[in-house]
């Protein structure tokens, strides 16, 4: 499992697995928020068994599943909700990491306090495409990638 931090108390990773939800457990991680659609691909069938597993380990389970690029107002809403209400630390994740990414620069973008050169550095220094959050943002101008 890597583990890449956007801010403090936020970070993202790749597919997770059963036993890598006990490791987010022992890096301290309270809260993970999965953004895969249940049977997106054979390693994923759905998240049931790892809410569980996740309850067991004493771990908040929460499930926002969106499509690459296809992120609702209420997606974004609750992907904001839970980064303001659930115990941190959190990590995110979904197959690449991706989606955890575009929904948390989505839900930060939205206050008011923003400063967009340093989420899109924050993105930049996770490993994903700074280029692909601005155009979602719709931040005008080059965005250099990775």
């Amino acid at each position: 499992m890597k583990v890449h931090r956007l801010e403090p108390g936020f970070a993202v990773t790749d597919a997770l697995t059963s036993s890598d939800l006990e490791e987010a457990m022992k890096q301290g991680f309270r809260t993970v928020i999965c953004n895969r659609r249940p049977g997106e691909a054979e390693d994923y069938p759905g998240g049931e068994a790892f809410a569980r597993k996740a309850e067991i380990l004493g771990l908040k389970w929460v499930c926002i599943p969106v499509s690459l690029g296809e992120y609702s107002q209420q997606d974004v809403d609750e992907f904001s909700r839970t980064l303001q209400e659930s115990p941190a630390p959190i990590l995110a994740f979904c197959r690449t990491g991706r989606r955890a990414v575009h929904l948390w620069a989505q839900a930060r973008a939205q206050e008011p306090q923003c400063n967009f050169s340093g989420l899109l550095q924050a993105v930049r220094e996770a490993g994903h495409d700074p280029q692909s959050v601005a155009d979602i943002l719709k931040i005008p101008g080059e965005h250099t990638a990775i």
